[in-house]
C-alpha cells in the first residue's frame, strides 16, 4: 500500500476541523478517542506506528464528526446509527439522520464541483 492513497491523522484532524481552538493546533487525541469507541473505525498503521486514513475512513470518521457534533448524539446513539446496518443512500427515510449528512456531504461536493467548472471556463 502506498502512502499517496491515504491521510495521516493530522491531516484528517484538519480536514474534518478539529482544531485546539487554545494552541491551534489538530485534536488527533478525539480521532484516536473515537476508534476506541467505534469498532467501524481501523486506520492503516505503517512505518513508524503512525495512523493512516483511506477514503472509507475517512468517510466513516465524517459521519461519525457529524452525528456526534453536528446533531448532538451521544456515543451510544452515534453506535446505533452506525451498526444500523443501512448502507446507501436508498435505503434511508429522508428524514433520518443519516440521510441528512448525506445530503450535506453531496452539497458541499457540488459546490467544489462548481467552482472547478466556473475555473475550467476562465
Amino acid at each position: 500500500m502506498s502512502k499517496n492513497n491515504f491521510i495521516s491523522i493530522s491531516e484528517l484532524a484538519i480536514k474534518l476541523n478539529l482544531i485546539n481552538k487554545k494552541n491551534g493546533k489538530p485534536s488527533t487525541h478525539t480521532i484516536r478517542f473515537w476508534e476506541s469507541q467505534f469498532r467501524q473505525l481501523k486506520p492503516t498503521i505503517l512505518s513508524g506506528n503512525r495512523r493512516y486514513y483511506s477514503i472509507k475512513d475517512v468517510e466513516k470518521i465524517s459521519l461519525i464528526k457529524y452525528l456526534l457534533k453536528d446533531q448532538g448524539l451521544t456515543i451510544n446513539g452515534a453506535k446505533k446509527v452506525l451498526n444500523s446496518n443501512i448502507n446507501n443512500l436508498d435505503d434511508f427515510n429522508s428524514s433520518s439522520i443519516k440521510a441528512g449528512y448525506f445530503k450535506k456531504e453531496i452539497k458541499i461536493k457540488s459546490r467544489e464541483l462548481l467552482k472547478r467548472i466556473k475555473g475550467l471556463k476562465k
